[in-house]
């Protein structure tokens, strides 16, 4: 057998570079390259064989291990989970910095290759600069944190190892169901040690990406029960766009008349005007969309699990005899609710589906009115974006003079605090890839890196970054990253001084908003003194940024086609919003618990209201 003496590192790079993935006929190579910052741990390892092998799979220098691991996830989403990026760091704080973004990566089930260096796997030098030490055994160290968020973990203590363990991490990292964070944790002393590979290892593999279609009794028993339903609802979830299945949604609801709601990852399932489109669901939900999820009496979820906020903390759906019938990959999520499992590929099972449908559709009356609820929803979302309140901004108007300026074709970016729900609400979503929210961990500082990875995967699209001035000091750096890859993207930086959405959350639940707002301390130690002379454009240019202000609806306007005009690098531009401005809740409700006993009468009042909104949680059995 023909056999490569490599290192270890060598090794795995050069495996990585070889791997294909395919699916409907189109191939592309699984990895686009590697970020990582080099430290002890895996400069002489991982550092040497991505020098040795940069002119076939290309190196990435970031600023903050976190932040590069936002970028692959977001680049991975935009590519529909068909490739990613590896992320490499050394042991210790570098590696352990990776543990917030690979979280989110598992949560929001979207493949990233993890590789931190680790401790001397033959422990003479122990304990080594960064080691934890336990008491109570010597094999482990601080990767072991990765564990509980690794949809894969594997620790390679000895060069071979890695001809079993690189299988299987591509099994994981390509698994429509199963994919998330893979870590390989990577001792620094294994990383330089040679091996005699076998040479097959490193030939081209192409892993197929397979449509898996769903059982066909359940699959006409679904057809039955949709057959039986009066007032049938589509709740669809991100599983829509991973499948490619926005074209046959349309269909299906052409076909049926029943209307759809979107979750944060499924929006963009339909376009905005289409008459059985009711936008957002949930806690940040339409309006139309949240009565219509009440009524109810089966919902049809597509590539959604059902979180918090699509259910409304379980209030959403009130009819007494609701249903569930759930498409999805993932048969845990299939299960949910107690509904008919069509586990399979989103795409395949609705076009099996709407065979068994022919002739039959939702009454007239019900397809009217689900018409309506998007033309009055559409109104509203006018009504906000011209408000023209002033002095200040409204975050609203913001979202409108972007969303108006922007181009179908092009992406806005969100990921935290009141952004997030006010898009959900008010984006015009024109293209199925056109809004981008990491709201499954909704990580602060996502944003700009995350804006890189979807500029990465999509250059021919502007890229819009909305960020509020929290989550900007979250992640500033990464417009250096942006700056030195010339990588276009244009930052929407609101300023409103603070921690707006949980500014809002604490003043619903009789706090005030204490502890959210950017002040100077006062002499009796309250944080309720002058407003922080934080100056976000002079940072921004610091890093590299072209910088604009933009404090009205005019000079706004005005800086969105400058920078739609600048080419070369990132765009940031800094606009003072009111907070106290806020968009409804539209017949929506979050389970955020109050305290039960207090001296404050603002809290006893938001617990007397919390208690009344609970008693609508339900089990669906």
């Amino acid at each position: 057998m023909a056999t490569k003496r490599l290192t270890m590192a060598q090794a795995l790079i050069l495996f990585l570079q070889n791997q294909y993935v395919e699916r409907d006929g189109r191939e592309n190579p699984f990895f686009a390259g590697c970020w990582g910052i080099f430290g002890h741990g895996n400069v002489a390892g991982i550092g040497q064989a991505l020098q040795q092998y940069a002119d076939k799979f290309r190196y990435y220098q970031t600023r903050n291990e976190q932040a590069m691991v936002h970028t692959a996830v977001a680049y991975a989403k935009m590519k529909n989970r068909l490739q990613t990026f590896a992320c490499t760091t050394s042991i210790g704080p570098g590696a352990t910095n990776m543990i917030t973004a690979a979280a989110g990566a598992t949560i929001n089930r979207i493949p990233v290759l993890l590789l931190p260096g680790d401790i001397f796997a033959e422990r003479r030098q122990a304990p080594v600069l960064q080691q934890l030490e336990s008491e109570h055994s010597q094999d482990i160290s601080v990767n072991d944190c990765f564990k509980p968020i690794s949809r894969y973990w594997d620790r390679i203590n000895r060069p071979e190892q890695l001809i079993t363990a690189l299988p299987e991490a591509m099994r994981v990292l390509i698994s429509p169901a199963e994919t998330g964070a893979v870590t390989l944790a990577l001792p620094q002393d294994v990383q330089t040690m040679a091996y005699d590979y076998p040479a097959e290892l490193f030939e081209k593999r192409v892993w197929h990406i397979p449509r898996n279609r769903p059982d066909v009794a359940a699959l006409r028993r679904a057809a039955e029960w949709i057959r039986q339903s009066r007032q049938p609802l589509i709740v669809a979830g991100g599983g829509v766009l991973y499948s490619e299945a926005t074209e046959v949604l349309r269909r299906f609801v052409e076909q049926t008349g029943i209307p759809v709601g979107e979750t944060q990852a499924g929006k963009g399932a339909l376009p905005y005007d289409h008459p059985g489109a009711l936008g957002a669901i949930g806690t940040t939900g339409t309006l139309g969309a949240n009565i219509l999820a009440r009524e109810a009496d089966l919902v049809i979820g597509i590539g959604t699990r059902y979180s918090d906020f699509t259910t409304a903390s379980k209030t959403a759906f009130q009819h007494p005899d609701v249903r569930f019938i759930n498409i999805n990959v993932a048969e845990f999520d299939a299960y949910k609710h107690s509904a008919i499992p069509l586990v399979g590929d989103a795409r395949v099972t609705l076009e099996e589906l709407l065979p068994l449908l022919e002739g039959w559709q939702v009454s007239a009356g019900y397809r009217a009115r689900a018409a309506q609820y998007n033309r009055e929803w559409d109104a509203e979302v006018q009504r906000i974006y011209s408000l023209e309140h002033g002095p200040l901004l409204s975050q609203g108007e913001v979202i409108g003079l972007v969303n108006t300026f922007s181009r179908p074709e092009d992406v806005v970016l969100c990921a935290a605090g009141s952004l997030p729900g006010d898009l959900h609400k008010l984006w015009r979503t024109r293209d199925p890839k056109g809004y981008h929210l990491e709201y499954g961990y909704s990580c602060m500082g996502y944003e700009i890196p995350g804006g890189i990875g979807v500029k990465m995967a999509a250059p021919e699209r502007e890229v819009y970054v909305m960020v509020g001035d929290g989550s900007y000091l979250m992640m500033p750096s990464e417009i250096v990253t942006a700056v030195q890859e010339r990588l276009k993207i244009t930052i929407i930086l609101l300023d409103n001084h603070g921690f707006a959405s949980i500014g809002g959350l604490s003043a619903s639940v009789g706090s005030s908003g204490f502890g959210t707002h950017y002040r100077y301390r006062t002499e009796d130690g309250r944080l309720e003194g002058d407003v922080l002379p934080i100056d976000f454009a002079a940072n921004a240019a610091s890093l590299g940024a072209k910088v604009l202000r933009a404090n009205s609806r005019d000079a706004l306007a005005d800086a969105l086609v400058e920078a739609r005009e600048h080419q070369g690098g990132p765009v940031c531009i800094v606009v003072e919003t009111d907070r106290e401005q806020r968009v409804g809740g539209y017949e929506s409700w979050w389970d955020v618990a109050v305290a039960e006993v207090s001296e404050n009468p603002d809290v006893q009042r938001a617990r007397a209201e919390y208690e009344a909104a609970k008693a609508k949680e339900r089990h669906y059995l």
